[in-house]
């Protein structure tokens, strides 16, 4: 009887997932443009499947999926596509579920002083790379981030799901930032983004620990939740404080500064920490212990950092014919004198540190998730940048299901979605990518996109993509 469930039932809408389907729009024509796979059932037979929790990869797998819902998973010997199924034969193909992008801004900046919104070329581009959901994680335009996050949730434009972070708050010499100086600004501050719709509060860089404590406690009491790239307050510090999110791994992480002063950032802290950061010894362990026992999570955010890097492979041609030609000119000039500067603060061994503080944060049993962050000097595209994160990963030595659990299933863990989406499992939503060959055997083929579904519906990246080019850097 089990055997005849999974040969004919499981093409049948789960009770379940009913809430699910209305989250699958109609689409406009805009948006149908990109889409190249859109029956009501659709299944995937003889593909390896990378499921996101982290399970041993499995050869020989069929997905169905149902109006945007997961309703099989199991082995091409015992699941039958139902009847009047699209059948996509995903032999010399991986499948794993779509990327959840927990640093992906919506505004781009790179060498030169640029800065755009990206609300055009950013969705497009998270979308091909196999992005499904985002969130901003600070916006320098969150009107543009909201009426996008609109549009895409209405169908009318194309893009992932998007999860809104308000504009920065930060304390002195916030430039274009918000600028708190006081609790009742901080609270103030809060009470009016969470009304306006964000999800998410980002600290910057000065904020004061008073400040943050009262920025905290009011996004608790409204049910959003806080993150930051923080400074003048350590790791250990915001934790106490309540904090549920941190940015950029260790890069950030100012406990490691001999002599930090409370709510003071010291000078040149990056350049600090490229010496200072280590993966073991009692500064690391303890941040372990504080983080993982008041459950804070942390984002990486390995390739807006590895661009800073010199002799790093930041430069290559599919990202380059992407950026407006004036941009790629720059970032070429920033990143020659990256490689052949005598002087600069950055060395190979400290990304490494980086890197081998973050798998040793994993294997702590820390909550670890991944995002591109598009900005410093551009190297790190939305979306690609993104793919690159997973490839850090497998340099710094996670296996290949710890690399996409980290990029999918952990992000939705970190954004409360985790019954809803992240991996691939039955009664969860139709977010996948397929890939061509066997991501096992190489990282690089998290490149290698043939087709995204978000809601079950299938996405071409190579359209996606051919939109953007050469625009990168102007909208």
């Amino acid at each position: 009887m089990r055997r005849l469930i999974l040969l004919v039932g499981l093409a049948l809408l789960l009770p379940s997932a009913g809430g699910l389907l209305a989250q699958r729009p109609d689409l406009s024509p805009q948006t149908r443009r990109y889409v190249s796979e859109d029956a009501d059932i659709i299944a995937i037979t003889n593909v390896l499947l990378i499921d996101g929790t982290g399970k041993t990869a499995r050869p020989g797998q069929t997905v169905v999926m149902n109006k945007g819902i997961i309703t099989a998973v199991g082995p091409s010997s015992q699941v039958r596509p139902p009847v009047g199924a699209r059948v996509i034969d995903g032999t010399g193909h991986s499948l794993m579920p779509g990327l959840v992008g927990l640093h992906d801004h919506l505004f781009y900046s790179a060498s030169g002083g640029r800065s755009v919104t990206a609300i055009f070329t950013g969705p497009r581009l998270y979308l091909a790379a196999g992005v499904t959901t985002i969130r901003t994680t600070g916006s320098n335009a969150p009107y543009a981030d909201v009426n996008l996050k609109r549009d895409v949730d209405a169908g009318r434009r194309p893009g992932p799901r998007v999860h809104v972070t308000a504009p920065y708050l930060t304390g002195e010499s916030g430039g274009s930032m918000a600028v708190v100086t006081t609790p009742d600004e901080a609270r103030r501050f809060v009470a009016y983004w969470a009304e306006e719709g964000a999800e998410w509060i980002k600290f910057y860089t000065t904020i004061t620990s008073t400040n943050m404590k009262a920025a905290i406690d009011e996004a608790k009491r409204r049910g959003i939740r806080t993150t930051g790239h923080l400074c003048a307050v350590t790791f250990r510090e915001a934790a106490d404080l309540g904090i549920d999110d941190l940015a950029h791994g260790a890069f950030t992480a100012t406990d490691f500064i001999a002599g930090k002063q409370p709510d003071v950032c010291p000078q040149n802290s990056t350049a600090v920490l490229d010496t200072a950061v280590r993966a073991d010894g009692p500064i690391a362990e303890s941040i372990f212990r504080t983080l993982i026992a008041k459950h804070v999570s942390v984002t990486s955010t390995l390739p807006v950092i590895e661009a800073f890097y010199p002799g790093r492979a930041v430069t290559d041609e599919r990202s380059l014919d992407l950026m407006a030609p004036e941009v790629k000119v720059a970032y070429l000039a920033d990143r020659a004198f990256i490689d052949t500067s005598s002087t600069w603060p950055f060395t190979e061994a400290g990304l490494q540190r980086q890197m081998a503080w973050e798998l040793a944060f994993f294997r702590a049993g820390g909550l670890l998730g991944n995002g591109v962050d598009p900005t410093g000097n551009g190297g790190a595209l939305p979306g690609f940048g993104d793919q690159r994160g997973y490839e850090l990963f497998r340099e710094a030595g996670f296996t290949t299901e710890e690399a996409v659990q980290i990029c999918t299933l952990n992000g939705a863990r970190i954004l409360r979605l985790q019954d809803t989406l992240g991996s691939v499992e039955r009664g969860k939503l139709a977010d996948l990518v397929l890939l061509k060959g066997d991501l096992t055997t190489g990282a690089s083929v998290i490149r290698n996109v043939v087709t995204v579904f978000k809601d079950g519906v299938g996405y071409d990246p190579v359209k996606l993509i051919d939109d953007v080019r050469g625009r990168v850097g102007l909208n």
